[in-house]
């Protein structure tokens, strides 16, 4: 654990504080996935405590629950009477290729509508089988990817070290901060109990990394805007992953909604998005642009494989990196399975989202101190070197949840009532709390 946090740490530039770790167990995996999850959460936690001591002196202490921080790394919601939708399409998952392995990712329609472009229409998983057998890995990879889908090859570690891409986010800081010339010196509205309050985040990101570090920010008190395409959906995770925030949706190919944006992006004090890395940029909101429209903006964001080398603009997500970087093909040989087997949950997303919190927090704290904004930029696949790097995982299996682990309110969602897991990281004077309930996407006027 210390040594996951250590690294942490060093990357914010946090000091090195010991951070209180209570209960024992962890999940089960050929990584240390529970590890991650404190640590992470630890960090985040750690840069609000900074945060408060800049401001008033007093250094809250930081605490975290190693069961429930991994339960949280799954999902926190408990529904009363109703289920979440499923996280994944019918026909997302891992094939066998000629020579090995293959993940097709196709929970959006476009992307499903891209692997069946390249493959055939496929109604389920065995006709998909069939055509993937026929395919060599790195060739249906990549016709997938050129056809603007998803897909990662299986790979081991070593095959990972010795590729291009893995030899270029291998290079890059775990956290990449940019200083901003612009300046914005606006005063702290917080408190110790809500350190965050009237701070505006402006949230362009999806599914869950970005979404978990904004879901944070709200718990302290963040008015989080998230703002999705028309047509977007993601009903999995939605009831999960729009905590404490409002949710509505902008065309920035439509000229009205992109002044409405601009109007947005003028008032924000936090930016976080998660497209890849040259998509703003085509949309005419390049990091200049952002610069120029909102002075002293603090610019989080984050993409699959790193910020150089040949995949820096590729699509990807949690589950493709784990094949791609020999998370999935360690987990087989740990496993002794017959197959892939990744972790236990999607901890790359679920930690890099922490270290997004994390990250604008600390250039929250030194905004406040010298009137500049900054950036940030993190990946999945360098959060994935931190895992693999941070060796074995354990056997040692967490005490199973209770109903002592659930908050006592209900949290009265559009789909249903439902609970929330008690939440993992104590702060000392400052709750993590959520005062809006979580939300369908689109359900808000795009206004602060």
């Amino acid at each position: 654990m210390t040594d996951v946090l250590t690294s942490i740490q060093a990357a914010l530039g946090l000091p090195r504080t010991p951070i209180a770790f209570t209960a024992s167990g962890a999940l089960p995996s050929a990584f240390a996935v529970t590890e991650l999850a404190c640590a992470s959460m630890a960090a985040a936690g750690q840069a609000v405590s900074e945060l408060i001591r800049q401001q008033t002196g007093y250094l809250p202490e930081v605490e975290v629950d190693r069961r429930l921080a991994s339960f949280w790394f799954s999902t926190s919601l408990r529904p009363i009477g109703w289920q979440v939708p499923p996280l994944w399409d019918p026909v997302a998952g891992d094939y066998q290729t000629r020579d090995g392995w293959i993940r097709l990712h196709t929970n959006a329609p476009h992307h499903r509508a891209a692997a069946e472009r390249v493959l055939g229409a496929c109604t389920d998983r065995g006709q998909m089988a069939a055509k993937v057998a026929q395919w060599m890995s790195t060739d249906l990879e990549h016709a997938v990817v050129e056809a603007k889908g998803c897909a990662a090859e299986m790979r081991s570690w070593a095959q990972w070290q010795d590729h291009p891409q893995g030899l270029a986010v291998n290079a890059e800081p775990l956290v990449h901060f940019l200083d901003s010339p612009d300046e914005n010196a606006q005063p702290w509205q917080g408190s110790v109990e809500r350190p965050l309050a009237g701070i505006k985040v402006l949230d362009l990101t999806r599914v869950l990394a970005g979404p978990t570090a904004s879901r944070f920010l709200a718990g302290l008190g963040a008015d989080v805007l998230r703002i999705d395409p028309p047509t977007w959906n993601e009903p999995g995770v939605v009831p999960e992953m729009t905590l404490g925030k409002r949710c509505a949706r902008l065309d920035l190919h439509d000229p009205a909604d992109r002044a409405v944006f601009e109007n947005l992006l003028k008032q924000a004090d936090m930016l976080l998005h998660g497209y890849r890395a040259d998509a703003l940029e085509h949309l005419g909101f390049g990091l200049e642009r952002r610069r120029q429209l909102a002075p002293g903006l603090i610019d989080v964001s984050l993409n699959a494989y790193g910020w150089s080398g040949p995949w820096q603009n590729r699509r990807g997500f949690d589950s493709l990196v784990q094949m791609s970087s020999g998370i999935a093909e360690a987990g087989q040989r740990w496993k002794h399975a017959d197959k892939p087997t990744p972790l236990p949950v999607q901890a790359l997303d679920h930690a890099t989202g922490y270290l997004m919190a994390a990250s604008a927090l600390k250039l929250l704290a030194a905004r406040l101190r010298s009137g500049r904004g900054g950036s940030a930029r993190l990946s999945l696949a360098r959060t994935a070197k931190l895992l693999i790097e941070s060796g074995p995982g354990t056997t040692e299996a967490l005490r199973a949840e209770d109903e002592q682990d659930q908050q006592l309110s209900l949290e009265q969602t559009p789909w249903g009532p439902a609970h929330r897991l008690q939440a993992p990281v104590k702060i000392s004077g400052t709750a993590l709390q959520w005062t809006l309930p979580a939300t369908d996407l689109g359900s808000h006027p795009p206004q602060w």
